[in-house]
């Protein structure tokens, strides 16, 4: 069904001899369903995409190449913001309040401190805000359309575990680049084939010395592309199995032949390779106590912040008891027990908390920290080696592959939704 809307914003400016001249203000480059998008917003987006890749020190692509690139992560961005809004998914003020208050702590500034520096980047505040709670919406549709659809069966469980004992505690973690070149849905042979093509090509720069951050901006079709197609630290056993064969046979700074997947074309970059513990070995528990202070209607988070501040003062200088405290301030279940948790592993509480105790010393008590939950006082009180109960064992089986299938489940949702929603592509007219 085709879609009747303005293709062009227009003025008439009056001329000296009374004429009038058409201007060109604005223009549509593409229409996603029945919205739509336009120059003005395509810009602001590839010159915000360009300070991106400027801070990274990427090397920038070519301006028509990153303007097609960015217009086809906006329309993707918005079919499934439409999607979100269509089925219900909602992001209230005071979520968004506290993710942006998160951003500014993250980033070791105040609220305040943060609104000026993307004042001075030109950045308004306003609009950084509205991206934040697309962001929110955009995660929340990916976890209910995506990840809460993921099954792992016992079998692949036990499969799982039988190689982790095949190598004998032994893994690999690489640090892997990748560029996505996407394949719809019963695609022709020719559509293949012209994928095909450009995987190489990027391939063929790769090897003749090119900047791969450039290339993951130039040609990936990924959500990371603008990262330079980078996937961080990955154990083999959280990576596809298709990446993880290909990678195997490669040394660090070797680019992939063509890696296919059911999204489409890769190509991988290994930058680095390291030994790491296997899912399952031994790890790190940690016994600690903690404080906390929830956000509320009565309770705001600067007077949480400003409460375990007082609080942590008093036990630092030996005039208060990080228990007793525990049991008169805190809000949490544990308070009755002095703040004290069970031990706990790693990936037991958010990650907010455990970036915080996870960096204390034994006996040291955290500065207030922010997780969903409200402000927090954290205090280790010891830490030990433990192997792995086999419930735990198989716990953290399950959750390695289900991130393996993540990513490339996510992948392949795209390219559905892509091949399903209404798209016009306008940039070519002008």
């Amino acid at each position: 069904m085709r879609h009747f809307i303005a293709v062009a914003v227009l003025a008439a400016l009056p001329l000296a001899a009374g004429a009038q001249k058409v201007v060109l203000v604005d223009r549509i480059v593409a229409v996603v369903s029945k919205e739509v998008i336009t120059y003005t917003e395509l810009n602001e987006a590839v010159a915000a995409a360009e300070r991106h890749l400027r801070r990274q020190g990427t090397q920038l692509p070519p301006r028509d190449v990153l303007e097609r690139q960015m217009l086809e992560r906006m329309v993707l961005d918005k079919a499934q913001l439409q999607m979100a809004r269509d089925t219900g998914i909602r992001v209230d003020e005071l979520q968004v309040d506290r993710a942006v208050q998160r951003v500014a702590e993250n980033n070791k500034m105040t609220l305040a401190e943060f609104r000026r520096v993307l004042e001075r980047d030109r950045i308004p505040f306003d609009m950084w805000r509205q991206e934040v709670r697309e962001q929110i919406l955009l995660t929340r549709l990916r976890e209910r359309e995506v990840d809460d659809k993921i099954q792992v069966s016992d079998t692949e469980v036990d499969l799982f575990l039988e190689e982790q004992r095949a190598r004998r505690g032994q893994s690999v973690e690489y640090n892997v680049s990748h560029v996505l070149v996407r394949v719809p849905e019963q695609a022709s042979p020719e559509r293949i084939e012209a994928a095909r093509a450009k995987a190489a090509k990027v391939i063929a720069e790769a090897k003749g010395g090119a900047d791969f951050g450039r290339l993951a901006a130039s040609y990936s079709e990924a959500f990371d592309a603008l990262q330079g197609g980078g996937l961080g630290w990955r154990t083999q056993d959280r990576l596809p199995e298709a990446f993880a064969t290909e990678l195997a046979k490669m040394k660090p700074g070797e680019v992939s032949g063509v890696v296919r997947s059911s999204a489409g074309m890769h190509v991988l970059r290994l930058n680095d390779r390291r030994g790491a513990a296997a899912a399952g070995a031994a790890v790190q528990q940690t016994r600690l106590r903690h404080i906390l202070i929830r956000v509320s209607e009565s309770v705001s988070e600067a007077e949480a912040r400003r409460r375990l501040a007082e609080l942590r003062a008093r036990i630092i200088a030996g005039r208060a008891d990080f228990a007793e405290l525990a049991r008169t301030q805190s809000d949490d279940a544990s308070a009755a027990r002095g703040g004290e948790l069970d031990w706990v592993y790693p990936g037991d509480t958010v990650p907010e908390f455990e970036v915080a105790y996870r960096d204390l010393r034994i006996g040291d008590t955290s500065e207030p920290v922010r997780t969903p939950f409200g402000f927090h006082l954290i205090q280790v009180l010891e830490r030990r080696s433990a192997d792995l109960s086999p419930e735990r064992k198989r716990l953290v089986a399950r959750q390695a592959l289900r991130e393996r299938k993540a990513d490339e489940a996510y992948q392949e949702w795209l390219r559905q939704l892509r091949d399903q929603v209404y798209v016009e592509l306008r940039l070519e007219e002008r």
